[in-house]
């Protein structure tokens, strides 16, 4: 007797794929290389999520059979690609993470493949993709309330250059805006960051293909890249070429390659249409196929979902 077949749905960056072929007697391994086969995500580092409200599901042991896992034909699966680092880079001592803090580590000159890390789509993508990477490489889903409350209390600071024709609307205002989790980061944000933490930030602008560098003029020795598409910003990580080596966040400022490579992710990002022109297009979500118009629409489709791939119609 043939084994029941379980139908699954996959959603990850890349968008919602299905997978049909599967049965309950193929194994988390099966599973995993056909997620990684629709996805593009490499097998190793797939982190799966599953039933409502998502929560991880555990696929340490790869030849249990799928009929032991708690999901069943028709559900869906959120897929996220993990970055894994030594071990040594993942803690940070609780008085330091309290204040935004972070040792920034030898820096040295790159040898691999920048690539975008995705963190999640939450209205705090800003402040995980900065300390994701001047802190090389620690993701902390809860640091956003941290760093906006740097932000704020830099601005209650110096009422004088944060005034309201600098932030378009009140100091005080503003202050109690950023603080809140609804609210989105953005250029002012990050200039503030890269004051804070002495290091130059570069957005990745792959709807415009330019780079737009916070702390420029500072001289700061190290710089860090994020990529932003219009809407959701992700941190950009060298993958080593020589896989024993932890990966590369911080980048020496007298080192031009990395800005070289950078351009060429924005070149390609735009070339393959992975930007949201929220101004003048019509857009569809990638991950839903929902119709939107304008930047309203496609932010309060964001903040709702979640979702943030969307590609123009």
């Amino acid at each position: 007797m043939a084994s029941s077949p379980i139908i699954l749905q996959c959603k990850s960056r890349n968008g919602q794929s299905r997978l049909s072929h599967l049965t309950r007697e193929h194994t988390v391994a099966d599973l995993m290389e056909s997620i990684a086969q629709v996805t593009g995500c490499n097998p190793l580092c797939i982190k799966i999520l599953a039933g409502f409200p998502p929560k991880p599901l555990d696929i340490s042991d790869r030849c249990r059979n799928l009929q032991n896992l708690p999901i069943k034909s028709g559900d869906t699966l959120i897929v996220q690609e993990e970055t894994f680092q030594r071990k040594e880079t993942l803690v940070a001592k609780d008085e330091e993470k309290s204040q935004g803090k972070v040792n920034l580590p030898n820096i040295q000159k790159p040898s691999g493949i920048l690539i975008r890390r995705v963190v999640p789509a939450n209205n705090s993508c800003l402040f995980t993709s900065v300390y994701f990477a001047i802190s090389g490489g620690v993701y902390d889903p809860t640091v956003g309330d941290v760093l906006r409350m740097i932000i704020a209390d830099t601005v209650s600071a110096d009422k004088e250059t944060y005034c309201e024709a600098f932030l378009g609307k009140s100091n005080k205002d503003y202050c109690k805006w950023i603080l809140n989790n609804n609210s989105w980061g953005g250029a002012i944000e990050l200039s503030i960051l890269s004051k804070y933490y002495k290091v130059e930030i570069v957005a990745v602008d792959t709807q415009n293909v330019r780079l737009n560098r916070f702390g420029e003029d500072a001289k700061y020795e190290n710089r860090i890249f994020l990529i932003y598409d219009g809407i959701h910003y992700d941190p950009l990580l060298l993958e080593p070429l020589d896989h024993s080596h932890s990966i590369q966040t911080i980048f020496p400022t007298t080192d031009q390659s990395v800005l070289r490579m950078a351009m060429e992710i924005a070149h390609e990002a735009k070339s393959s249409r992975q930007f949201t022109d929220v101004q003048n297009f019509s857009l569809r979500c990638l991950v839903c196929n929902q119709c939107l118009k304008g930047q309203q629409e496609a932010q309060q489709h964001a903040k709702g979902t979640g979702h943030c791939n969307f590609g123009e119609i």
